[in-house]
């Protein structure tokens, strides 16, 4: 069956929460196209929607709801074909789509890795006890708080610029964000440091872009698949099962990380108590073919450790 290319007449509506960093993650998915199709940039059109996330940002995520919370609308818009992909941070979605979407297509991985970002301190190990600390991430917020006890861990909400702003406002005196948002917004040079993994495990697929579509869009389908990067592809594989099988969500503090080992994917996780009282982790390896069933199986296996209730939130 021939497939129809989008074209200034009739273009291909991408749509994005209206933050700098979605934008541009828009805009790299765009220019993806553009590239491997050698179509103009008119043959496409950036649409903005926003979402409870991002209307809702004087209260904790915990608060107003899991994962969905950054994709509902965009999701709704897609189904009603308002729009006919959508470029997500993967590590904000949930493990299973609506039905009639697919989420199949990841873009190649950017770094994985956490910045500190601090005008006070060089990097974590350096920070002052007491110091505040401000991150909206449950996970991070119990890393730290497992690590450095004597820390004061404050919420700190916004895109990474509304984020700078409240640390130069001294807010806190420290905070963390994704280095493939500084990345992508070329904003690298304001990480004091990075965090590596074996410090603090970043976020399930923490620097995925992924790419959502309706399931019988079949323009969309073989658009995406000249976009798909199959070594990020297969390390989503692990990680999001390891997710799904701890029933992960913006509600409940969890590290995991996928990477290749030759035919192999060596899979880390970690569950944290949400003050951060205790952290248990695990690890594995298997053939690439069965990332998804080693990510299940570890999710699992840490479950059954923790026990019920482990996952419970205790205010300070």
């Amino acid at each position: 069956m021939a497939i129809t290319l989008p074209s200034p007449a009739s273009p291909l509506k991408i749509g994005t929460r209206g933050s700098p960093l979605a934008l541009a993650q828009a805009y790299q998915t765009r220019s993806m196209l553009m590239a491997a199709f050698d179509l103009p940039e008119d043959a496409f059109e950036i649409v903005v929607i926003k979402t409870i996330a991002d209307k809702v940002l004087d209260r904790a995520l915990k608060e107003i709801g899991g994962k969905g919370l950054f994709t509902k609308e965009i999701e709704e818009a897609m189904l009603d074909g308002r729009i006919d992909i959508a470029v997500h941070s993967t590590k904000d979605m949930g493990v299973e789509q609506p039905e009639g979407l697919v989420l199949d297509t990841f873009l190649p991985r950017e770094d994985f890795r956490d910045a500190f970002i601090s005008h006070k301190f060089e990097g974590l190990a350096q920070v002052a006890e007491g110091a505040v600390v401000g991150t909206s991430s449950l996970r991070r917020r119990a890393q730290l708080l497992n690590k450095r006890p004597d820390l004061k861990v404050v919420e700190f909400r916004g895109n990474v610029q509304k984020r700078m702003e409240k640390l130069g406002n001294g807010v806190a005196d420290a905070t963390f964000l994704a280095m493939a948002g500084l990345n992508r917004l070329d904003m690298a040079d304001v990480a004091r440091a990075t965090i590596e993994p074996e410090e603090m495990l970043p976020a399930v697929a923490q620097g995925a872009i992924g790419i959502e579509r309706r399931t019988d869009d079949a323009q969309a389908a073989h658009l995406m698949e000249a976009l798909h990067d199959k070594q990020t592809g297969e390390q989503m594989a692990a990680e999001r099962a390891f997710l799904a099988a701890l029933d992960g969500s913006c509600e409940t503090p969890i590290g995991g990380l996928a990477q290749h080992e030759g035919g192999n994917i060596w899979l880390r996780g970690e569950i944290l108590r949400p003050d951060g009282s205790e952290s248990i982790t695990g690890e594995d390896r298997a053939p690439i073919e069965d990332a998804a069933e080693m990510g299940w199986a570890l999710g699992k296996k840490l479950r059954e450790q923790a026990g019920e209730g482990f996952f419970d939130w205790i205010d300070d």
